[in-house]
């Protein structure tokens, strides 16, 4: 259980869902990790179940300032950052796109879009300094295969993909690795503005559409970033990767 031995990891968005299951698990393998999220309590929680090994910050993604936070706290706990998670996201209500409004839309673009580009100004400095490192953002199905209902959410994703294929282009000669995950709709605190309304008919409507015939798991999650992170994928950048039992084929 050692394959992120000596790393240390930020994850944001890690109070719950995909991000608290991606924390736990790069723990499990040995890596130092920073438990950020905007629910203080959530994030103490994750990191006080983790152990030594985690420290939790507060943190506002959409905040430049904030993000240098994050980043200064990591460096003063474990001296290092090798691996940035951008996990934390946000979503308008599955419904009709022109009843978003205009706050609600700017909130998905300063989470799922802004904050990437904070991360990356804070983090690829030290990256480049350490000789390397690896950023991995969570994108999601939507931004390969949108649907009616969350238009405004599935173009944030979609943003969120191509800044990942052109990083990884523009960063490969640092040693910095860029990839992202698709996730598909899974067992998180969004799952019932994803569907519109949490009902049983509905959970059933969305895994009639998965071939595996389930929702995603924050495990199934946390496993296929545990190896994008690692050195094991050492050859692997600009990859959006499905975990989604098969919906985007």
């Amino acid at each position: 259980m050692s394959r992120l031995k000596g790393k240390v990891a930020i994850v944001t968005g890690a109070a719950s869902g995909f991000g608290e299951g991606m924390a736990k698990r790069f723990a499990e393998e040995g890596a130092k990790v920073v438990v950020a999220d905007l629910n203080p309590k959530g994030a103490e929680r994750v990191a006080k179940e983790i152990g030594e090994a985690a420290i939790s910050v507060t943190t506002d993604v959409s905040s430049r300032a904030q993000v240098d936070e994050m980043v200064y706290a990591a460096k003063s706990a474990f001296g290092r950052i090798d691996i940035m998670v951008n996990n934390a996201g946000y979503t308008h209500r599955n419904g009709d796109m022109l009843d978003v409004d205009e706050a609600t839309f700017d909130l998905i673009t300063a989470v799922n879009m802004k904050a990437i580009y904070h991360a990356a100004l804070a983090v690829v400095p030290i990256m480049e300094r350490q000789g390397g490192g690896s950023i991995l953002t969570t994108a999601s199905t939507a931004g390969l295969r949108p649907r009616p209902g969350l238009t405004w959410y599935n173009a944030s994703k979609g943003w969120a993909i191509t800044a990942t294929k052109s990083m990884a282009v523009e960063l490969a000669p640092k040693n910095i690795r860029v990839n992202c995950l698709c996730p598909v709709a899974g067992e998180t605190g969004m799952l019932a503005k994803f569907m519109g309304e949490d009902t049983p008919e509905m959970r059933d409507k969305f895994r009639a559409s998965i071939p595996l015939g389930r929702l995603s798991q924050p495990l199934d999650i946390a496993n296929a970033a545990l190896w994008l992170v690692s050195d094991e994928a050492d050859f692997i950048t600009g990859v959006a990767l499905e975990v989604d039992g098969g919906r985007c084929i």
